[in-house]
């Protein structure tokens, strides 16, 4: 079995402020997860997500004014 390797992807609503994340889409389909990391500092902590959970999350900051 072989691993992907993450592709990291800092969204284009981004203003290059450093007050960023990126996250790694490409291993949804596959492994079911979303790694989320801070773009300043791509060797830090990377946290991970259940996909149905960081959608949860996302749904939730576009619900909210």
């Amino acid at each position: 079995m072989t691993t992907e390797s993450p592709r990291w992807f800092t969204s284009s609503y981004s203003d290059n402020g450093g007050n960023c994340v990126e996250i790694a889409a490409n291993l949804a389909a596959r492994q079911g997860i979303i790694p989320v990391r801070d773009s300043k500092v791509p060797t830090s902590p990377v946290l991970t997500f259940q996909t149905n959970v960081f959608t949860t999350f996302l749904t939730s900051l576009k619900d909210t004014p």
